[in-house]
This record gives C-alpha cells, sequence and structure tokens, in this order.
C-alpha cells in the first residue's frame, strides 16, 4: 500500500513543481508525475499547499539528560514535528553533557519514540571544560554526528585544533560557538544603547566576530572545515565572507530572530528576548539578511533554548535562550517571503543543513527519505505559547502574527503531525 499526495506544489532548492508524490517503504518513490491509484493506496488531496522537504534544524537544545523541567527529547521533538522538523542535531550541553558513549546512546535511543530524526552532537572537550578532547572515535561509534563544545567556546587553540583535525579525519563536523568571553562573560543585552539603557553588562559585536575570525584561521592552517554557530553581526558576516572567498571550508548559520528584531525587543525588560549572541544593531540585521541573500549565510537554524518561565522572570537574573523550532519556518516565511524564494527557504532550512551534516535529508526526490512537510503559504496564526508544542513558553515570536503554518509533518512516510 503506497501513500499518494495529489496535486501538491513540491518545493526543492533547485526548482518548484506541481504533481503527485508516491511514497512506499517510507521512501519517496514518484515525485511530481501523475500517480495511479491502486485500490489499497492511502491517498491525501494537497491541493492548495506546498510541499517542503522535511525541516533539518542544526542547532538545537533538548536540555535531555539533566534538565528536563525546561525540556525533554520527547517534548522538543513535539515542538519539532510541529515545526514541520524532521531532523534536528541537539546540542551536548546537558548534565552530564554529552561527552561519553552511554550518553550518545541514551539520546539515541530515547529519540527512537519520537518519530523523527535526533543527531547528538558530542563534546569537543571533556564537560566542555576546555581541558581534555573527548575520545571522538568512541562518540562516533555510538551515534555521534557532530562535534561541538555550544554554550561555550573552546577557548585552547591546542584543542580547537585537535578536533579540527579529527572531525576531518572522521567526517564529523565541528560546529563552533564562538565568543570571548574575557569581553562577552557576565553580558545580558547587546552593548551599546541597550546596555546602557538598562543599566546591565553588554556583550560587544567583538566578542563575536574577534574569536570567529580566530577559528577560521585556525581552520584554514590545517585545510578542516568548521561550521560557525548562530552568526549576529555585519563584521562576522563580512570575515566568513571573505573567509569562503578565499577558499576556506567555512559555512555558518543564523536564526530567524537576528533578521527580524534588534535589541529594541529588549528594551522592556522582558527576558524572553534574550539570548546569546543577543539581538543588535539594524546593520547587524540588514547585514544578515545580505548575507543570506548572496549566499554567506548557509543555514536557517533556531538554537531551540528552552527555560522554564521561573527562570525568565527576572530579566537580569534570567539564562540566555529562547525556543523557535515551531515559529522558525513561520517567521521565515512571514519576514523573508518578498526576498528569499521557497527554493531558496527550502535550500536554507533543509538542503543545505543536511549537507553541512552529511545526513539524507533535505530533498524531495525520487529514492530519498520520505521526510516532508505541508504547509498553507496563507494561513495567519498568532503566537500563543501556551499552545506549543514543546515543555518551556519563552517563545521569541510570542504574540506575533505570522503568515504560512505547517498543516502535517511527515517522517519516514509516516504522519507525526
Amino acid at each position: 500500500m503506497a501513500l499518494i499526495i495529489k496535486n501538491a506544489t513540491i518545493v526543492n532548492a533547485g526548482e518548484v513543481v506541481t504533481g503527485d508524490i508516491v511514497i512506499n517503504n517510507g521512501v519517496f518513490v514518484q515525485v511530481g508525475v501523475s500517480a495511479q491509484v491502486a485500490p489499497d493506496d492511502q491517498v491525501m488531496d494537497a491541493t492548495g499547499l506546498h510541499v517542503f522537504p522535511g525541516l533539518v534544524d542544526m542547532h538545537v537544545h533538548l536540555r535531555d539528560p539533566g534538565q528536563t523541567h525546561k525540556e525533554d527529547i520527547l517534548s522538543g521533538c513535539a515542538a519539532a514535528c510541529a515545526g514541520g522538523v524532521t531532523s534536528l542535531v541537539c546540542m551536548p550541553n546537558t548534565v552530564p553533557s554529552v561527552d561519553s558513549p552511554e550518553t550518545v546512546k541514551y539520546i539515541i535511543d530515547r529519540a527512537k519514540e519520537t518519530g523523527i530524526h535526533v543527531y547528538p552532537a558530542a563534546a569537543i572537550t571533556y564537560g566542555l571544560s576546555g581541558k581534555g578532547c573527548c575520545d571522538y572515535e568512541a562518540l562516533k561509534k555510538e551515534g555521534a554526528a557532530a562535534l561541538s563544545d555550544d554554550g561555550r567556546p573552546v577557548e585552547s587553540d591546542e584543542m580547537l585544533l585537535c578536533a579540527l583535525q579529527e572531525g576531518k579525519r572522521l567526517g564529523l563536523p565541528v560546529l563552533c560557538h564562538c565568543e570571548d568571553l574575557r569581553q562577552a562573560a557576565g553580558g545580558k543585552v547587546h552593548e551599546g544603547r541597550a546596555s546602557r539603557m538598562l543599566g546591565v553588562k553588554g556583550m560587544s559585536s567583538s566578542s563575536e566576530y574577534g574569536d570567529i575570525d580566530r577559528t577560521i584561521r585556525l581552520a584554514e592552517s590545517i585545510g578542516a572545515p568548521v561550521h560557525i554557530c548562530h552568526v549576529s553581526t555585519k563584521e562576522s558576516i563580512e570575515i566568513i565572507r571573505q573567509a569562503k572567498a578565499r577558499g576556506v571550508k567555512v559555512t555558518c548559520e543564523t536564526a530567524p530572530h537576528y533578521f527580524v528584531y534588534t535589541y529594541e525587543k529588549v528594551l522592556g525588560r522582558d527576558a524572553d528576548y534574550r539570548m546569546n549572541p543577543p539581538l543588535r544593531e539594524e546593520a547587524d540585521r540588514l547585514a544578515v539578511i545580505e548575507g543570506l541573500l548572496d549566499g554567506t549565510i548557509d543555514a536557517i537554524a533556531t538554537d531551540h533554548a528552552p527555560h522554564s518561565p521561573e527562570e525568565k522572570a527576572d530579566f537580569v537574573k534570567a539564562p540566555n535562550g529562547v525556543v523557535g523550532m515551531e515559529t522558525s519556518l513561520a517567521a521565515t516565511l512571514t519576514y523573508m517571503g518578498d526576498k528569499l524564494s521557497l527554493s531558496d527557504i527550502a535550500r536554507l532550512m533543509s538542503t543545505n543543513p543536511a549537507g553541512i551534516m552529511g545526513i539524507p535529508a533535505g530533498e524531495v526526490k525520487a529514492g530519498a527519505p520520505a521526510d516532508f512537510v505541508l504547509v498553507d503559504l496563507h494561513e495567519k496564526w498568532t503566537v500563543d505559547p501556551d499552545r506549543l508544542h514543546g515543555r518551556s513558553k519563552n517563545a521569541v515570536f510570542k504574540g506575533e502574527t505570522l503568515t504560512g503554518r505547517v498543516k502535517a509533518t511527515f517522517c519516514g512516510g509516516k504522519n507525526v503531525f
């Protein structure tokens, strides 16, 4: 028995076509041609809807193990499904951190219940301490898909070079949180007008772009690929642009809040708009948009970072981070739909991140896994944190009316939302 999606508008990175989709045994069998329906086939009419490849969010904090009052693997993946995410990379700053094969195995085993693909990023250093490289071979053998100390930078050149070299040898992408902690430690918001008005310590742009420059030059020195997480400043984007021009194997991501908002959102002292890196200035927001348009920025991720309402209640004491998997596609369609084509959005949110991670995802084509999302491009909806599917409610787009809504998500041909 096949699943047949009739009358679909099918969006891939290279083209948009209209036709039918045939799925059997969890794989796309035919795409874009008129399908013959057998008596026992399951048929869905997708008239008026667009079929995108399942989103690949390469930057997610599931908080599990150890911080499950914020989120756990099941609740985080429920949020992913509601947002059209069928593959996600979860970061290692859990408790304990993902620095042992046992913790990798725990995540993978737990994720089997979710119906979607969860790829653990293992820690670069033990306990994300910056001291001592983990056993990358053992971590990969157990299923680790990338290396990162996300949540912190790897301050030691020696440790970072170790990870880059071994990542290159083992085929594990190295995902770098770039931040000069000497400048940024204790920072709450972007350094400048926001920090002055609020009377709190700021995080300078140079604390980000200075460490990006260091990281890229270390990778360049040994010819290793490197991925830069959550870029937010115009200088960061220009450094990456120049590095790509001279042939460095560097990729990078941004998040929707960096191309939608500026530091103005934190002036009301709402910690749900605090994240790291922070919301920057208008020139930075425009540079992020330009980076998406000219290909300097390779992917849109969320840096989905759940925290409980109690933790977010005090503006100064609250931890950094926002949730975004349920709103990322809609926010991108709403705020970038007049600048990016649908194919561009599929490339940035599905195809490119799948390619960076080296995972089988990101395309609606015959022979590929049947991971896809049905989207109504015209439906308007207001983001209500209490109606989201994750455990935490610190939604960066709360109260916003977005245009474009996920109507159904399929992973391996199975309806997961």
